[in-house]
């Protein structure tokens, strides 16, 4: 499971800026040793959080001491192995376990699949294909359009707006 990626170099000794995706973004340095998108095994020997964005944070990591060392992390994804983890609170969801999972309505009517749960800042979304095809679409992951979520029956129940998968509209570029 992906916990967070690396970005770029911070200072001159090995320090590195770290995105993390834990819902506490500290806590991706709780579970121990974690595994390099290249398959290299990555230490994080500290952490502390980075000016401006809750979920940055500078780390060094055991091994790494220097600036050239830190650049070649440089966009690195960091995953665990998924038996880590644990099970989810209550209300609470992997986003590797949503992905897949068949996306229905209200009454029980296909609306597609979900594809990827992304966060652009604003919150997560589900990114659902269409049942029907075309485009996908993006559902903000909210009570409101996803009121039940049953990751053992393999279905995510949601109350999209009528428009969902509608395509948008041409901008008129001299609008203001």
């Amino acid at each position: 499971m992906l916990l967070g990626e690396f970005g770029r170099a911070h200072g001159l000794n090995g320090e590195v800026r770290l995105k993390s995706y834990t819902a506490d973004p500290a806590a991706i340095g709780s579970y121990g040793p974690l595994t390099g998108a290249d398959g290299r095994r990555i230490e994080l020997a500290s952490l502390r959080p980075a000016a401006g964005a809750p979920d940055m944070l500078i780390a060094r990591v055991a091994g790494i001491s220097g600036r050239d060392g830190a650049e070649s992390l440089n966009r690195l994804a960091l995953y665990v192995a998924r038996e880590r983890l644990g099970a989810p609170e209550e209300d609470e969801f992997f986003s590797a376990d949503l992905v897949g999972l068949a996306v229905v309505d209200r009454n029980g009517a296909p609306v597609g699949t979900v594809r990827a749960v992304p966060n652009y800042g604003g919150g997560d979304l589900l990114e659902i294909v269409p049942a029907s095809g075309g485009s996908p679409a993006l559902l903000p992951f909210t009570r409101a359009f996803v009121p039940e979520v049953d990751v053992a029956a393999g279905r995510i129940t949601v109350d999209p707006p009528e428009d969902l998968f509608a395509p948008a509209a041409p901008r008129d570029p001299d609008a203001a």
